[in-house]
């Protein structure tokens, strides 16, 4: 990795790799992608709206388009349910290939399950994001309104070549050979070793899980993740407490405020239980939280759509990088430690004086209508209701 240097928003970059953050920086590099392609485009995508920021993505396809550029687009049916038809129809009038990955209502069937999750967008195999950033106003923000907080990785060269291919089988639902494990092999990016990992429980992928429970049970000093919707299963659960009794420092970066306030309410569930083994909380409530990300002994970083629950765990597909640089960790390390010091810190005493009957209700409450929403969800991937 080439020498380091500070971007006007205070991230640091690399020739190959480079820590993205949600907002402008992350929508203007993804227009300058999608413009500065010359063959093809792959856009994978959870939720695509269709507002200003939405509609400026739209524009930036149509022109792709008409210099002849192969776009495909893969968006997930339940996540992009409200993507206007006519906005389809237009983009296929331009030549632009796009479908809905397990539509939420198909051929007089109502479908629950397995969903597409990650987020990356692939240009001619060399330039790739990938993270956790879907497109709508949320993620940009507005004049009123920060954007959520969320990251994504841009790459370059060969490893952007991987992501193509795995964008490629999905979108046209093929099969990888059996000896086909190039999403699995680490790739040099300057002094940095990347590897691409997928979670789809139910094509036998568990590779982003395995990773954060290898990563945390053999963490030797610092632990940091950024944990939206964290709802974590047994497995994580008891990788964090092996964690804290080996005095490995463990600081979570959680949601002050959600669009989800069932899903926090079943976290704050948790909170006792994560304090009892010496775990530090912080709540960010700047503007929603959305990353899912960790860094791990300041030598381990992992960046992606992958959320520490069940949901993503066993019921969606998933993408994430894992990098292995000391460089790279420090630089995010040090992004969020400021992150931290923005953030309110949850002690036991706070949680006592915050915590009446009435909210240990809710939050028990929360905790199992969301742990049996998970189950339905997760294990009904392949069953489809008749009206």
């Amino acid at each position: 990795m080439q020498r380091m240097s500070k971007t006007k928003n205070d991230f640091t970059t690399a020739k190959n790799l480079e820590l993205v953050n949600s907002g402008e920086d992350f929508f203007s590099r993804l227009e300058a992608i999608i413009c500065g392609s010359q063959f093809e485009i792959h856009l994978q995508m959870y939720l695509f709206d269709n507002d200003a920021t939405g509609r400026r993505i739209i524009k930036a396809l149509k022109e792709s388009a008409a210099k002849n550029v192969s776009i495909y687009i893969l968006l997930d049916g339940l996540g992009s349910l409200t993507f206007p038809a006519e906005t389809i129809k237009e983009l296929r009038q331009c030549g632009i290939n796009i479908r809905f990955f397990a539509p939420l209502f198909s051929s007089y069937t109502f479908y629950l399950g397995r969903r597409l999750h990650r987020k990356v967008v692939v240009s001619d195999g060399k330039t790739a994001l990938i993270g956790g950033i879907n497109i709508a106003d949320k993620y940009h923000g507005t004049r009123h309104e920060a954007p959520w907080l969320d990251y994504a990785i841009q790459v370059n060269g060969e490893i952007a070549k991987s992501l193509r291919e795995l964008c490629n089988v999905t979108y046209f639902k093929k099969r990888r050979p059996n000896n086909k494990k190039t999403e699995s092999e680490f790739q040099m990016q300057g002094d940095a070793s990347v590897r691409i990992l997928q979670n789809d429980w139910l094509k036998g992928k568990n590779e982003i899980c395995d990773a954060y429970i290898k990563s945390i049970r053999t963490a030797k000093k610092e632990i940091i993740i950024v944990g939206s919707y964290f709802l974590p299963g047994i497995r994580i659960i008891r990788a964090l407490r092996k964690a804290s009794k080996n005095k490995v420092e463990i600081k979570l970066i959680l949601s002050g405020k959600s669009d989800l306030p069932l899903t926090r309410r079943a976290t704050c569930f948790l909170y006792g239980k994560l304090l009892s083994y010496k775990i530090e909380l912080y709540e960010w409530e700047q503007s929603i939280l959305h990353g899912k990300t960790a860094v791990i002994d300041g030598c381990w970083t992992t960046v992606g759509s992958f959320n520490l629950n069940n949901l993503s765990s066993y019921g969606s597909i998933e993408m994430n990088l894992e990098i292995d640089s000391v460089t790279f960790s420090a630089m995010y390390r040090a992004q969020l430690i400021k992150i931290i010091g923005q953030c309110e810190r949850i002690t036991p005493e706070l949680l006592q004086n915050k915590t009446n009957i009435l909210t240990k209700l809710i939050n028990i409450l929360s905790y199992l209508i969301t742990r049996i929403i998970e189950i339905i969800v997760t294990y009904t991937p392949y069953k489809r209701f008749y009206n």
